[in-house]
């Protein structure tokens, strides 16, 4: 007889072969969508670390992400968030979850295609609005109409995030399921590009 309060061996073992996997994987897409939730669980399931990088903005700065943009402006809170990502993506593996912006940003862009495998995390408007509205934190949605915000980021960053390696649709539902699309999305990934 199993023990209920033991872990679950099956969410914990590594799925993806170490040799194929070589790099570390970024997580982007708009926010909301479930990077950080779904990337702690991504890393769990594939025994890597896992790395929030607006935690590690927030680190470097000293504040929170939101007085950042209020001091010193998105300009340079991009800034900073290059920074970082270029410290994070040294090409051990891990997981990355990457600020909503990071990936529209051509430079910063450049910089994690070169040096990670991209996941798109994609999740419709109304469930970017449901989820960015439990917490009051996200400076580019504040004051009035965060709905028609959302909107226009969501429009004016889509065909960047376009560009990710992996697409993988995140949903209302169990986060468990989004973890074993990625995996799958990634193993086969990581099959095609090892055998070209």
């Amino acid at each position: 007889m199993t023990d209920p309060e033991a872990p679950d061996l099956i969410e914990t073992a590594p799925v993806v072969p170490d040799a194929a996997l070589d790099r570390p994987i970024a997580l982007v897409g708009m926010m909301g969508c479930g990077k950080s939730t779904v990337g702690r669980r991504l890393a769990r399931r594939l025994a890597l670390p896992f790395v929030d990088s607006d935690q590690e903005v927030e680190t470097a700065a000293g504040c929170p992400v939101s007085e950042v943009f209020e001091r010193f402006g998105e300009a340079a809170f991009r800034q900073g968030e290059y920074k970082v990502l270029a410290r994070l993506l040294d090409g051990r593996r891990k997981v990355i979850a990457t600020g909503g912006g990071a990936f529209a940003e051509p430079g910063t862009r450049d910089l994690i295609r070169a040096r990670a495998v991209t996941v798109w995390l994609k999740a419709d408007l109304d469930t970017l609005v449901a989820r960015t509205a439990r917490r009051d934190t996200r400076p580019l949605l504040r004051g009035p109409d965060p709905r028609a915000k959302l909107a226009r980021l969501l429009d004016r960053r889509t065909p960047d995030y376009a560009q990710a390696d992996i697409h993988v649709v995140s949903a209302d539902g169990p986060h468990g399921r989004v973890v074993d699309a990625i995996i799958d999305a990634l193993t086969a990934h990581l099959e095609e590009n090892t055998a070209s």
